[in-house]
């Protein structure tokens, strides 16, 4: 069976085939990754699929937001297109930007299964005490309010690798994963069980990001509305896209690039950023009532040893201890981070989303047939 993955983002987009024997995990064939504002769906897939020479059996479609309704990987048909497209108000940036990648894939590979996999169904069990706000609960479901989470398929992930890395632990006992990118979020993990993540109704809460602010005092939307003479929506775009360490800076939105930079505005929007990260390590030490590991994925996460290493710092009070040379020399695959003595397991570890994605329509396809 040939699986294609489209992984698609709100100005990017990675692309992967895998071929899946009965009884046996996707094997990665090909990929490829692009990045713009205008990216043309149909030539990019049409071009990938004919540089391979294969023709999928089924695609696999990353959607960010799944709303209440789709909390598990769903077969893609014109209901389930309209109902993607009637979440697009809480994620104007990433559900149009999908619904352009499946209409592509369905016109070039139309006898192929479709199937959406959900950023936010790993966190569609969360407890309520996390999940909801403390918001009147009649108002909250009418109309859709809650913490919905994201970076789901990040987080499963990086939760499964960690599985693989210490089989001793029951479904992993308990974790807290990082992954930091342009988007960033954390995770509360209890033996695979989400107790809380740090995105909620959106992907603007919790953390600092590249260009959104993260957790922010509500009442500063409608303030700055009057102040600067705008609607909430143009507050909202401040906040999403002219914020975070781009905003902070002046400058980037690269935590590499900042860290470099002597510039005082350069060196607070980092300190911010892996502040408020420390804030929620701290947090959901308290969650789960410790961790046995820390594991970090993401573009940032990956790549930029500097940031893992303030994030962590003084925190050897919850045993938590980083080899320091070892997670400077970490910038690129996966690595163990933490001290011998580190009564906490530290890991880098490479985020594969697309594998989850292919597993997912895999085990559809496996129900369809």
């Amino acid at each position: 069976m040939i699986i294609l993955t489209v992984n698609a983002g709100s100005t990017s987009v990675k692309l992967a085939l895998f071929v899946a024997d009965a009884g046996r995990a996707p094997k990665l064939l090909a990929r490829a990754s692009h990045s713009g504002t205008d990216l043309d769906a149909h030539a990019l897939l049409g071009g990938f699929l004919a540089a391979h020479a294969r023709s999928p059996d089924a695609v696999a479609h990353r959607v960010v937001h799944g709303g209440a309704q789709f909390t598990r990987p769903t077969v893609i048909g014109p209901d389930v297109e309209a109902r993607i497209a009637a979440l697009s108000e809480l994620a104007p940036l990433h559900n149009p930007a999908a619904l352009r990648w499946i209409a592509a894939a369905r016109g070039i590979c139309p006898q192929a299964l479709h199937v959406a996999v959900f950023d936010t169904a790993f966190f569609a069990d969360m407890p309520r005490v996390a999940a909801e706000y403390a918001i009147p609960p009649d108002l909250a479901r009418e109309h859709g309010v809650r913490r919905y989470g994201f970076h789901g398929i990040a987080h499963e992930a990086m939760w499964r690798r960690w599985c693989e890395l210490r089989p001793d632990l029951e479904r992993g006992g308990r974790l807290i994963t990082l992954h930091l990118g342009g988007g960033c979020s954390m995770a509360a993990i209890d033996r695979g069980h989400p107790l809380d993540t740090s995105m909620g109704f959106s992907p603007l809460e919790g953390l600092v990001m590249a260009t959104r602010c993260g957790d922010i005092d509500p009442s500063v939307v409608p303030f700055l509305a009057r102040h600067l003479s705008v609607s909430a929506e143009g507050v909202l775009e401040l906040l999403n896209k002219r914020s975070g360490l781009l905003g902070v800076s002046g400058r980037t939105s690269s935590a590499g690039e900042l860290l470099a930079d002597a510039d005082p505005q350069a060196q607070l929007a980092v300190e911010q950023y892996c502040y408020r990260a420390r804030k929620y390590v701290g947090a959901y030490l308290a969650v789960l009532g410790g961790a046995h590991g820390i594991v970090f994925g993401g573009g940032v996460g990956e790549h930029v040893p500097e940031v893992r290493e303030r994030i962590l710092q003084d925190l050897e009070w919850a045993g938590i201890v980083l080899d320091r040379d070892a997670n400077r020399r970490s910038r690129s695959g996966e690595a163990r981070l933490s001290a011998p003595e580190s009564r906490v397991d530290v890991f880098v570890v490479e985020t594969a989303e697309e594998p989850a994605l292919a597993r997912a329509a895999l085990t559809l396809a496996a129900v369809q047939s």
